[in-house]
């Protein structure tokens, strides 16, 4: 993959069946200085657009497609291993969660709620290219002997948490698949960082944050939870219960690595 040093090194794949949108669009972009931009009107015509060329790529897609809907496309994408890292950025005026959870889950760079200026859309292309960028310079010995355990239902926002560790030379990497298979983990095995999702079956994640405070042998271990959850009460709740930091989903990348960095220092 080359190096993304500029937004003018990116190529954009615009997923608009509005061609008013889609000129709207284009002229941000290119005041941004992005040069490389496709325009297809569907789901089908972006995939095979991507199996053509992806690298480098980031894609903006609008909710409401002729064949098929933005969050299935991104899906669909994720379902791919060669599309799976490709950075997803939806365009939409949705706001319901129900409808919008899928994107969140699924490792997506960003959310552009319409109506949209030009700087929140530049805001989320330099989170995609801040995700297709290698992660700077770090103390490589110590980052090979991090244990993480990441502790998320979803399988494509694992791969995506995964996929940024891996970037910053963390090998040692478990998942579970929700707060009780986490547990079973930690009983038997040392981790120094524990990062956890919210909302997931058996046991969710503040019962996971609380169980680790107040039970487990590691009580210390710094834990740092990504989530869609918006409910401030109950992510005020996690905070008591002793999460060290909390990143909303969508997350940009860079964000990640500082939160973890930071985790780990305290």
């Amino acid at each position: 993959m080359a190096l993304i040093t500029s937004l003018v090194d990116l190529s954009v794949l615009l997923v608009e069946p509005s061609s008013m949108q889609a000129h709207m669009v284009q002229r941000m972009l290119a005041n941004q200085g992005v040069k490389k931009v496709t325009v297809v009107e569907t789901a089908s015509a972006a995939l095979a657009a991507l199996h053509a060329e992806h690298e480098n790529t980031v894609v903006i897609s609008s909710l409401y497609l002729p064949d098929l809907a933005g969050t299935e496309l991104v899906t669909a994408m994720r379902s791919e291993r060669m599309l799976e890292t490709v950075p997803f950025i939806l365009v939409s005026s949705e706001t319901r969660p129900q409808v919008l959870e899928p994107v969140r889950q699924s490792g997506a760079c960003s959310i552009v709620a319409k109506p949209f200026n030009e700087q929140q859309l530049s805001r989320a292309l330099y989170a995609a290219a801040d995700y297709l960028s290698p992660p700077e310079d770090v103390d490589t010995a110590e980052i090979e002997s991090l244990r993480v355990l990441l502790v998320d239902d979803s399988m494509a926002s694992r791969r995506h948490l995964r996929r940024l560790l891996e970037e910053l030379g963390i090998d040692h990497i478990s998942e579970a698949v929700n707060g009780k298979e986490a547990v079973e983990l930690l009983q038997a095995t040392m981790v120094d960082l524990v990062i956890t999702d919210y909302n997931m079956p058996e046991m969710d994640g503040r019962e996971l944050t609380e169980y680790i405070r107040t039970q487990s042998w590691q009580a210390a271990v710094p834990i740092l939870m990504v989530t869609s959850e918006q409910n401030t009460g109950r992510l005020a709740a996690v905070e008591r219960a002793g999460v060290s930091a909390i990143c909303d989903k969508p997350f940009e990348a860079g964000s990640i690595r500082r939160l973890i960095s930071d985790a780990l220092t305290r």
